[in-house]
């Protein structure tokens, strides 16, 4: 059974991540660390899921039975378990959160001593010795070594002083206006906290976790009352965290919901024009919209495309001497404040962008027009490789004649295939599209 998918190992809880599995899998990952320790301790968190209790207790299980000590947190944001774990000097860091998916999901995402997401033979390698009953035997301390487990309750201070120290010292955020929609998550209390301590006026939704409510029609995923909430007191700007809030979606004043590439596009020029960008470019997915990489085009600039996945961004940003990265989805790393994608940090950038633009969030963060695109998510049985599929080459050559760009892949968290359509004739991509629906929904389906 294979376990780490594109964002760490994720399932439904008690079914597919049961505790068993969750402390296998820490005293794989500890036995792992072990092999590269300077500190012998481990930091954990998670996010608001009820399920984060099981999951946290296997985890410190199985990493103290493997002689590590653990340092318990609580539900914190992902990014702030990437920033702890460096500033907190550990060998290694773990989330426990299945990020944007419903509280029934969980997962276990590790960080290394710097912060950074595991590469994939890392994942492969601690994959290997959870399924190596031998080795999981050998690797149990006893006595003395066994290791311990404490609870710190105070670092969120820590992590605001870090996003604080992000956003322009010369800037306030006295006079705005803003609602803050901290889906039930992880983000609950550092989110107003931090915009509240830079001046804003904060008017704050679901930030009342009760376990099972997390990103429950709220949040990144789900802006209906973040839209209508910023008509109705007049803001100058919405915010929308996900589960985890490593995710910003971003509400115009007018409580139209910007597309995630014209954010990147206005975030990077931003960045361009106040010499803050490094490396000549920016770097986003296959996924992302051609007038994002033509306007870069326009400015001089060049955008580097990965796969899908923000350390998949972030590996081409390092690979490049890029500064600034991220996905369509709302994951926005910025480099030299974060280690990997930070709904707060980029929500800062972007309030810095609109005060010292002087103009509306309408206007600022649309600097260009997108071309018609379409994703649409197939729920499937079953997940074939694409190349197998008889008759899928002679259907995308028919797409393809029509001058519009695809992208077909299956979600590497959930058991979906994700169609993307782009082309500037709207009424022939969703010609396209019913099409590669119906041809998919019988090829994998039937």
């Amino acid at each position: 059974m294979k376990l780490f998918g594109t964002d760490g190992v994720r399932g439904e809880a008690g079914s597919f991540l049961t505790a068993e599995l969750a402390m296998r899998v820490a005293m794989a990952a500890g036995i792992y660390f072990r092999d590269h320790a300077r500190t012998k301790k481990i930091l954990v968190g998670k996010d608001t899921r009820r399920s984060g209790y099981m999951i946290e207790n296997a985890i410190v299980s199985g990493l103290t039975a493997v002689g590590y000590d653990v340092v318990q947190i609580g539900p914190m944001p992902t990014p702030a378990i990437a920033f702890l774990t460096e500033n907190m000097r550990c060998d290694a860091g773990i989330m426990i959160s299945a990020s944007h998916n419903p509280y029934e999901d969980n997962g276990i995402k590790f960080f290394d001593a710097h912060g950074n997401k595991l590469s994939e033979e890392i994942e492969a390698q601690i994959e290997m010795i959870a399924q190596d009953k031998i080795r999981l035997e050998e690797g149990h301390v006893t006595g003395k070594q066994i290791g311990s487990a404490k609870r710190i309750d105070d670092v969120i201070g820590r992590y605001i002083v870090q996003l604080k120290n992000s956003f322009c010292r010369d800037l306030t955020l006295q006079g705005l206006r803003i609602v803050l929609d901290t889906a039930n998550g992880a983000g609950y209390k550092v989110g107003p906290t931090v915009l509240e301590e830079l001046g804003a006026e904060v008017i704050v939704l679901h930030d009342k976790p009760n376990g099972f409510n997390i990103n429950e029609g709220c949040g990144a995923l789900h802006t209906k009352d973040l839209r209508e909430a910023v008509k109705q007191y007049r803001a100058d700007i919405g915010l929308a965290l996900d589960g985890d809030a490593d995710r910003l979606i971003v509400v115009d004043e007018n409580g139209d919901e910007v597309d995630g590439d014209q954010v990147l596009g206005a975030l990077g020029l931003f960045l361009h024009r106040s010499g803050q960008l490094k490396g000549g470019g920016i770097v986003a997915t296959v996924m992302s919209n051609q007038a994002l990489e033509d306007t870069m085009g326009e400015n001089g600039l060049k955008l580097f495309r990965s796969n899908v996945g923000d350390k998949y961004v972030l590996e081409v940003m390092r690979d490049n001497g890029i500064n600034f990265g991220g996905e369509q989805s709302g994951h926005i790393i910025m480099h030299d404040y974060a280690k990997t994608g930070d709904g707060l940090v980029s929500a800062l950038q972007i309030l810095a962008l609109l005060l010292t633009s002087g103009e509306k969030a309408s206007k600022v963060l649309r600097p260009f027009k997108l071309y018609p695109q379409k994703l649409v998510n197939i729920k499937v049985k079953t997940k074939k490789p694409l190349e197998q599929i008889d008759g899928l080459a002679a259907e995308l050559e028919a797409v393809e004649a029509l001058h519009m760009r695809h992208l077909i892949r299956y979600s590497g968290t959930e058991n979906k295939l994700r169609i993307l359509l782009e082309g500037k004739d709207a009424k022939a991509m969703e010609k396209a599209m019913e099409r590669l629906v119906a041809f998919f929904e019988k090829a994998l389906n039937a």
